[in-house]
């Protein structure tokens, strides 16, 4: 197994405190980070790429070409393939998207996939099915897939995502659970999911990490992270 750090994080388009914004990432020490409303209109590469240098990290991919959703990584990630897909636009709902990538990490390789789901409910579900199916046609034993997803796990969407596959928190909770609201958390509607087969070894909000306080969490977005240290096989 491969030990592997992934962060999911809806940055409401880094318009909070973005050094502490950036003090978060750097102390989870993520090797990948599944972002959310990532800048999207004017300057967003060079806004998406100051966030990764501060975090010590660089863009994968995503962004204003995924409508939000994003990747960083580390350069413990080797690049494959990256991809970024529009979802079918409802009239009178936000454009959403798939930032996508296959990458290899220390010999194991792994797709990746961050989203930001609907509002709407029955959009958000037709959306959790397209994760899916967008999952299995990657080609890739071994998959993460993480973000907003805009409603609890008791939610039709997010029921449909994690019948197929493992829920990071419920595999292995470790620190916080709740993730929205960031002063007075109590839903968890951000979460990471993996391919069976990935080992969850720990996956919650990091409150506990050293290097990170609530005075940054809480002026960081207005989302609380999702930290998922997960054992990747490789061949």
């Amino acid at each position: 197994m491969v030990p592997v750090k992934v962060l999911s994080y809806n940055i409401r388009s880094m318009r909070d405190d973005t050094d502490a914004l950036a003090r978060v990432i750097r102390a989870c020490a993520p090797d990948l980070v599944l972002i959310q409303e990532a800048p999207r209109f004017f300057r967003w590469r060079k806004k998406l790429a100051r966030l990764a240098s501060a975090s010590d990290l660089v863009v994968l991919t995503g962004g204003g070409t995924a409508a939000g959703p994003a990747i960083l990584c580390n350069l413990r990630a080797t690049v494959e393939r990256t991809e970024d897909v529009l979802l079918p636009l409802t009239p009178g709902q936000h454009r959403r998207g798939f930032a996508t990538a296959v990458v290899d990490i220390a010999g194991a390789r792994l797709g990746v996939l961050s989203c930001h789901l609907s509002l709407q409910k029955d959009e958000r579900h037709d959306q959790a099915s397209a994760l899916l199916d967008r999952l299995a046609g990657m080609g890739v034993d071994h998959a993460v897939a993480g973000g907003d997803l805009n409603e609890g796990p008791t939610g039709p969407a997010f029921t449909r995502v994690a019948a197929n596959l493992q829920d990071c928190w419920a595999a292995g909770p470790q620190g916080g659970e709740h993730t929205w609201t960031r002063t007075e958390p109590h839903r968890r509607i951000d979460a990471i999911f993996a391919t069976k087969g990935i080992e969850v070894l720990g996956c919650g909000v990091p409150v506990d990490l050293p290097g990170i306080t609530e005075t940054d969490l809480r002026a960081a977005t207005d989302h609380l992270p999702v930290l998922a240290t997960l054992g990747i096989p490789a061949p």
